[in-house]
C-alpha cells in the first residue's frame, strides 16, 4: 500500500480543471499501485488524455440502508440521509472527498464527476419508518453530499424523501449551497408550519470569484442570498453555515458574511473551519497552490497553527474549531458577530423541531431483491 498522507511537493505541477474543484484525480489511500499521468505528445486536442475536464456520469445506486447515525459529541444530529455519493458541487474542502476511495475511485476529480444516485431511498426510509420499534430522531439531509447537487433536477430522490417525511410527519433539517431547494417549498414550508422542518444554507464566501474556484458547480454567493430570503418569506426558519472558515481566504469576510445572511432574513448561524481529513490534505494543498500561490505558505502555516501543529487533528472538540489563539479569535468574531447582529437567539438547527407528531407509513414497499449477478455486476466504466 502507498504511503498515506503522499509528500506534497514545494511547489505543485497541477493546473486548474475548467468547471471542476479538484485539479487532480489524487490515487485513494487503498490503492496499491501507484499511476501518473504523462503527456507523450500524440494526445487529440480535446481528448482525455489531453486534460480535458471529465464529463460527469451519474449511475444508480441500490442502496442496502438509508439512515445513518452516529453518537459524535461535535454534531448536532445523531440521524443523516444522503440522498447521493460524490457531489458535482466540487468543494475542494469537502469533508466526504475521502468516501470516495472506498469505491475505488478518486477523492479528486472522480469525487465530483463519478456520482451514484440512490435510487431506492425513499422505499428504504419508508421500511425504516414503519418498523415497530423506530424511534422518531430528527434527521439532516444533505451532510455528506449536497441533496439539491445539480443532478437532482432529474432525479428527484430528494423531494421523494421529502414526501414520506411529509406524510409521517417525520421532523428534518436540510443544509445545501444549492437555489434548488426552493423547488420543495411546497413540501418544506407545511412542515416547518408544524414545527417539523428547517433549512441550512452554506455561505462560505461573498466573493464570486473566490466562489467560482473553492465551490465551481455551487449556486454564486448571492444567488445563496436569494435562496435565504425565499424560504424565510416561504415561513422556513433558516439558518446560515459559514463553513469552512480558511485562514487568509474567506476568514476576512466572517462579519459581512453574518450581515449579510441577517438582512437576507436568516436567524441563526454556525461556523467551522477547515479540516482536512486524509485525501482532502493533499487536494486543498493542490488546489491552493493552483489558484493561491501567494499565500498558499501562509496559509498552511496558520491551519497548522490550529492542529497543534499537524495539518489536521481529528480529535472531538477541536476537529470543528481549532484551538490556540487564532481560533480563540476567530470563536470571539463569530460569537460577538452573531449577538450584535441579533442571531444568537436560534437554538440550533434542531432545536425547535418536534417529533411528538410522527406517524409510521400507511404504505410500505416490500424490499425489492436483485438477483445475486446483478448485485455483482459492475459498471465497466
Amino acid at each position: 500500500m502507498l504511503p498515506f498522507p503522499p509528500k506534497m511537493p514545494k511547489t505543485s505541477l497541477a493546473m486548474p480543471v475548467k468547471g471542476r474543484g479538484a485539479v487532480s484525480n489524487l490515487q485513494g489511500r487503498f490503492e496499491v499501485n501507484a499511476r501518473e499521468r504523462f503527456d507523450d505528445g500524440w494526445a487529440a486536442p480535446g481528448s482525455d488524455s489531453a486534460g480535458a475536464p471529465p464529463k460527469t456520469v451519474v449511475s444508480d445506486e441500490f442502496a442496502k440502508s438509508i439512515l445513518t447515525r452516529n453518537s459524535s459529541p461535535d454534531i448536532p444530529f445523531g440521524v443523516s440521509l444522503n440522498p447521493y455519493r460524490g457531489c458535482e458541487h466540487g468543494c475542494i474542502y469537502c469533508f466526504a472527498r475521502p468516501t470516495h476511495s472506498y469505491l475505488g475511485l478518486s477523492p479528486g476529480l472522480d469525487f465530483e464527476s463519478r456520482i451514484f444516485a440512490k435510487v431506492n431511498a425513499a422505499d428504504l426510509l419508508r421500511q425504516e419508518l414503519a418498523r415497530p420499534n423506530y424511534v422518531p430522531e430528527n434527521i439532516a439531509i444533505g451532510v455528506n453530499t449536497d441533496a439539491y447537487q445539480p443532478c437532482e433536477r432529474e432525479r428527484r430522490i430528494t423531494r421523494e424523501v421529502l414526501e414520506v417525511l411529509g406524510e409521517c410527519n417525520h421532523p428534518y433539517g436540510l443544509i445545501t449551497k444549492s437555489s434548488l431547494i426552493e423547488r420543495d417549498i411546497d413540501l418544506i414550508a407545511p412542515m416547518a408550519e408544524k414545527g417539523l422542518a428547517c433549512a441550512a444554507i452554506t455561505l462560505t464566501t461573498l466573493d464570486g470569484e473566490i466562489a467560482r474556484t473553492l465551490e465551481p458547480r455551487a449556486a454564486a454567493p448571492a444567488r445563496r442570498l436569494r435562496t435565504i430570503r425565499t424560504l424565510t418569506e416561504a415561513g422556513i426558519p433558516v439558518s446560515v453555515s459559514v463553513a469552512p472558515i480558511i485562514p487568509f481566504v474567506t476568514e476576512p469576510e466572517i462579519e459581512r458574511i453574518l450581515e449579510a445572511a441577517r438582512d437576507a432574513g436568516a436567524v441563526g448561524a454556525h461556523y467551522t473551519v477547515l479540516r482536512m481529513p486524509w485525501e482532502v490534505n493533499p487536494l486543498f494543498q493542490q488546489w491552493l497552490h493552483a489558484h493561491f500561490p501567494d499565500r498558499a505558505q501562509r496559509v498552511m502555516n496558520r491551519i497548522r497553527d490550529i492542529r497543534g501543529g499537524k495539518d489536521y487533528d481529528s480529535d472531538f472538540g477541536k476537529r470543528m474549531t481549532g484551538e490556540g489563539i487564532w481560533a480563540d479569535l476567530v470563536r470571539q468574531r463569530f460569537t460577538k458577530a452573531i449577538k450584535r447582529l441579533g442571531m444568537d437567539g436560534y437554538t440550533g438547527r434542531f432545536g425547535k423541531l418536534d417529533g411528538s407528531q410522527f406517524r409510521r407509513p400507511l404504505v410500505v414497499p416490500k424490499p425489492v431483491v436483485r438477483s445475486t449477478a446483478a448485485a455483482a455486476q459492475m459498471d465497466l466504466f
